[in-house]
């Protein structure tokens, strides 16, 4: 099924051309059906490519999905045109009132800063707390995961010795849980980040079940038991050519980097990159969706589920895969 956005978005002309099915507002008035309401909450400078990725993401999956884009009021974005903003971006001021199936926090190049120290802390936490009444279930990518962690259960990070850049192995942890239903015992994921949430005190807390993880770059995923909470420490949506980019900036400021862990073929930027994680991306958030969205949201918002679907959508969240 296809994903709904506004007309003129500019991402629409990229996912047609790789033959996502999209439907623009006019052609969704007329269609009788409850579309999950999907809300992105994006803080990467690059915004116009990081919806790229996320819708791309987002449309393997048989449900229609309604996107809406959400801003910081509190910050200033400097790497995407006021125009653009003003067109497709709500504050959450503005968006406060309504309610999600599902909502999605993303990264933002700001780690290496205590969480108190970003100019929009105080507005993401209210974001934070909103979420927990007024979604369904909220799926955090990478700092979006550090920083929910620690508002969430005040896990904090550390800054690692060098860059987490790479593509890494993780392997499945727990089978029974289904927002990894039908991964490979590993799978490869993009990590780009300076920083690492405390992974004792994510393995000891009582509310967080560990999903996946790798040796090099330590837990990937891993969500409360209600699923109303997930989090991703990397980068599953990022493009063929992302890390490249990244790394290629970082050169030409003299940046201190290495070259992407298992990214070119035979360590050679001049080859073209092996796309050895989309699969995986495409099953996490279709899971995410089926699983942890469309079964545990209400059909109308502000009805309680009766005892029969709750106990269905319980059962989901725990049967053995």
């Amino acid at each position: 099924m296809p994903i709904k956005i506004q007309n003129d978005l500019p991402a629409r002309e990229f996912l047609e051309y790789e033959n996502i099915f999209v439907v623009d507002e006019n052609r969704a008035m007329h269609q009788d059906i409850r579309s999950l309401q999907i809300c992105i909450l994006n803080l990467m400078p690059l915004k116009e490519e990081t919806e790229k990725q996320l819708l791309r993401a987002l449309s393997n999956t048989p449900l229609q999905i309604d996107v809406s884009f959400m801003r910081v009021s509190s910050h200033k974005a400097t790497n995407t045109s006021p125009n653009h903003l003003n067109r497709f971006y709500n504050t959450f001021d503005e968006l406060k009132e309504n309610t999600y199936d599902g909502l999605i926090i993303t990264g933002a190049p700001v780690e290496q800063m205590d969480f108190e120290e970003v100019d929009y802390w105080d507005e993401l936490c209210r974001i934070f707390e909103w979420s927990r009444t007024n979604v369904t279930s909220t799926f955090h990518i990478c700092w979006g995961a550090q920083a929910g962690l620690y508002y969430h259960f005040g896990i904090n990070k550390t800054l690692l010795d060098k860059k987490m850049f790479g593509i890494y192995e993780h392997r499945v942890l727990n089978r029974k849980v289904p927002l990894v239903r039908g991964f490979d015992d590993y799978f490869f994921i993009p990590h780009s980040r300076h920083t690492e949430s405390d992974q004792e005190a994510i393995e000891n807390c009582d509310d967080l079940v560990v999903l996946a993880k790798s040796p090099e770059a330590g837990i990937l995923l891993c969500m409360t038991k209600d699923g109303k909470q997930i989090f991703v420490m990397g980068h599953g949506e990022y493009d063929r050519m992302t890390l490249d980019s990244e790394y290629k900036r970082d050169l030409g400021k003299g940046l201190p980097i290495e070259i992407p862990i298992n990214y070119y073929p035979e360590d050679n930027p001049e080859v073209k990159p092996n796309l050895q994680w989309r699969s995986h991306c495409n099953l996490l958030y279709s899971n995410w969706l089926n699983f942890y969205v469309y079964q545990n949201t209400p059909y109308q918002w502000g009805q309680i589920l009766d005892e029969s679907r709750r106990n269905k959508a319980a059962a989901h969240l725990t049967e053995e895969v």
